[in-house]
């Protein structure tokens, strides 16, 4: 914006500013060269030079060439610009609406020499932003064989909307096929001087939320429910477990309708991954619906969580839309550039590498550009810390789908300024079958969810053979997948649940899927869940299968907060929320998705077990990535079985036990820690490693004491264990070495008789 030094440009901008169309302040009709030079007796003199005016008067609202570089909108001193561009289009014209009209108010078309390229920009003068939305026609060529489907009836959104209106009510069951409309964005958010927390990533404890669903049920408490605010009302709670970054399932307005009844109760988008606009948050999840400000809901959280040092990572959705295949809606980008954002096989119709209808034409230089602004609009407007890409392998692919060894779209987003200390995590696979995991092209940037760790873990733990050694591998920081010379420490976020799938309580209650609310005969949903129902599918009131279903999720939560990586963990699970073993509801905007918080008190020891060990990695460095090696000469990880330094290969070894050693945070000590699992329905008696001289093992976690007496943070309170141990059946124990420093001589006495 320009700095105005004299009363009559202020005097001049104030009636630019409030100007009505055949109101008191409507400029005086005349041509473009008298309305540059006065505008009601005020004159504009070389003091008053780089104010934008007028040029041009059309369907009574004056205008001139707007910000071509700009794309959306923009608010100019007087007046808006308006900005957007498309390769085919022979014409666009501008719709202005009235606040939930279907109809605009006047149609103002981008005159041709407006055009620059293939840029339409203009400023349009006298609009009052808190009462206008605004959409686009875009006319041009008809030929869907070529992918050109041009139809100037339909209202378009603006690809660059920072603001959307348009929704319904979350689950009204009303078409929204009139189409969505954008707002003017205020943005003036004052962040003052705060700055992210900036944590590594090998010290982050990830926590995937859905927004809508962690707070919609009465029993969280909150004032705002299913809202960014009522997220921040549960701040507290998520400082108490020691979570320290957020993952939000997708925020971005998304497409939350659906036409789908299933026995009496309608369905919705409930997830999110149906994006309608990149640029703008969710409206659904905005509490202060206050006009042209959506976007401070939403930054007023992010503050709150950067005040207590949690970073905010946005799970983002750029393979595909929700404008769907040519069956499906038509409400934007398939209006401005069909061919240009959609990946097209020769007939006109769409690649389906999403799973969802259609697949972002991400490598296309437009779309890259779109996907570039977004991003850096993100992280400077909102502060955002790092974002989880969707079916990310659809970002390494060219237009007409084969995987690019070297894809433009990663490099750009590796080594961009804007977003050089953001965190990138690729969900490195898509639905046309594509899988990456290990293989991402990385420019030792990116990370990315390890589904290999996932799967190997559940498979290990109900107790499949054959997995022993790989989960070792997993355990130790899955070198086999992330070379640390080439990707570096920091390349795989390990998880054993997620959004997708069952979760924790249900990996450990169900065999099968139950899907059959979702409505599509119990078809839909991954079917290799590699779970175990514990001998009862389902709820049950056996009080030996309830111990062991508590058991086998204690199992899971210290091995992948043991384990070297970044841990994910997925909202619920650590008071043991279930989903009725529905292993995909996506569109279920109801009891089955959102958390139950009296669970909370129902399995308080299960929540203080998930807290104890959260607190346990943090305060030791050995359990995440320490890159400096243990001045003792132990390897940084070791693999062993039930006797040390050897880990049998045999198909049906069901215990592994693995080293860790490594430099403390502050560089003056070693750290040692091991990490015992037993799979087998029997007890195992193990011998330990020896120690350096001096050292003794003591126990941290042995899941196969009773629920409430199995974890220890505290050093000098753990007892003394070794040289061998007893590991109950389907149990873990994590030991860490220290110094002996007791002094009750019938513990020294009993360790002795042991190790001798």
């Amino acid at each position: 914006m320009i700095e105005l030094n004299k009363m009559v440009s202020l005097r001049i901008l104030k009636k630019l500013s409030n100007i009505e169309i055949g109101g008191p302040n409507m400029l005086e009709k005349s041509d473009s060269e008298q309305i540059a030079k006065r505008v009601d007796g005020e004159e504009f003199t070389n003091e008053t030079k780089g104010i934008a005016i007028p040029t041009d008067h059309i369907n009574g609202f004056y205008m001139r060439p707007g910000l071509y570089r700009n794309f959306g909108v923009v608010v100019t001193p007087g007046g808006v610009s308006f900005t957007v561009h498309s390769r085919k289009a022979s014409s666009i014209q501008l719709a202005l609406f009235k606040p939930n009209a279907s109809e605009p108010y006047v149609l103002i078309p981008f005159p041709e020499n407006y055009r620059i390229g293939n840029v339409h920009s203009m400023i349009v003068f006298g609009l009052d932003i808190e009462t206008f939305e605004y959409a686009y026609l875009v006319d041009g060529p008809y030929n869907p064989k070529k992918g050109l489907i041009f139809d100037a009836t339909r209202y378009l959104l603006d690809p660059y909307a920072k603001a959307i209106t348009g929704q319904k009510l979350y689950v009204d069951q009303k078409k929204n096929r009139k189409g969505y409309r954008a707002l003017v964005s205020i943005n003036d958010f004052d962040w003052g001087n705060q700055r992210s927390p900036m944590i590594s990533m090998g010290d982050l404890i990830i926590y995937e939320i859905h927004v809508r669903g962690f707070t919609k049920d009465t029993s969280s408490g909150v004032q705002a429910p299913g809202t960014f605010s009522g997220l921040a009302e549960k701040i507290p709670y998520l400082k108490e477990l020691g979570i320290n970054a957020v993952e939000l399932m997708p925020i971005f307005e998304f497409d939350e309708i659906s036409d789908r009844l299933v026995e009496g109760k309608g369905l919705a988008d409930y997830w999110g991954y149906n994006t309608v606009g990149f640029f703008a948050p969710h409206t659904s999840y905005i509490h202060d619906k206050g006009i042209n400000r959506t976007g401070d809901d939403l930054k007023e959280l992010i503050r709150k969580l950067h005040e207590n040092n949690i970073e905010v990572i946005l799970d983002v959705v750029f393979n595909h839309t929700a404008e769907g295949n040519e069956e499906g809606p038509f409400l934007s980008f398939k209006g401005f550039d069909n061919a240009v954002y959609y990946m097209l096989p020769p007939d006109g119709k769409y690649y389906n590498f999403s799973g969802c209808g259609n697949t972002f034409n991400c490598n296309h230089p437009i779309v890259q550009n779109l996907i570039m602004d977004c991003l850096r609009y993100w992280v400077t407007e909102y502060r955002v810390d790092g974002f989880r890409f969707d079916l990310a392998s659809i970002l390494g692919r060219d237009q007409n789908g084969e995987p690019m060894c070297h894809p433009p779209l990663l490099r750009n987003l590796a080594f961009d300024p804007i977003l050089a200390h953001v965190k990138l995590i690729a969900e490195a696979w898509d639905a046309g079958g594509l899988y990456q995991v290990g293989k991402f092209s990385s420019h030792n940037r990116w990370s990315e969810w390890n589904g290999k760790y996932r799967d190997d873990l559940r498979r290990f733990l109900k107790g499949d053979t054959g997995m022993a050694h790989i989960v070792a591998e997993r355990i130790s920081g899955s070198h086999d997948l992330y070379d640390p010379v080439r990707r570096g420490h920091e390349a795989s976020v390990n998880f054993i649940t997620c959004h997708d799938g069952f979760t924790l309580r249900d990996l450990f209650a169900y065999n099968q899927k139950h899907n059959e609310a979702n409505g599509w005969n119990n078809m839909d949903g991954e079917n290799n869940n590699n779970s175990w129902s514990c001998g009862v599918e389902g709820d049950t009131d056996d009080p030996d299968i309830q111990a062991l279903r508590n058991r086998m999720a204690r199992n899971a939560c210290t091995i992948l907060l043991a384990s070297q990586g970044t841990p994910l963990l997925l909202a619920g699970d650590e008071f043991g929320r279930s989903q009725g073993g529905n292993n995909n509801p996506y569109c279920q905007d109801n009891e089955i998705s959102w958390l139950n918080w009296k669970l909370l008190e129902e399995n308080r020891n299960l929540f203080e077990f998930f807290k104890k060990m959260i607190a346990l990695r943090k305060k030791h460095q050995v359990l995440r990535n320490s890159k400096l090696p243990a001045s003792c000469g132990l390897p940084a990880s070791s693999k062993h079985g039930t006797e040390p330094w050897y880990l049998d290969p045999a198909p049906e070894t069901s215990f592994l036990g693995v080293m860790l050693a490594s430099r403390n945070a502050q560089d003056s000590q070693d750290e040692i820690a091991y990490v015992g699992v037993n799979s087998h329905w029997m007890s195992q008696i193990i011998r330990l490693p020896d120690l350096p001289s001096g050292l003794f093992w003591k126990l941290a976690v042995d899941t196969g004491l009773p629920s409430g007496q199995d974890c220890e943070t505290q050093m000098d309170k753990m007892k003394k264990v070794g040289p061998t141990m007893e590991l109950q059946p389907r149990s873990v124990i994590l030991l860490f070495a220290a110094e002996s420093c007791t002094t009750d001589p019938e513990i020294e006495q009993a360790f002795h008789v042991q190790e001798r």
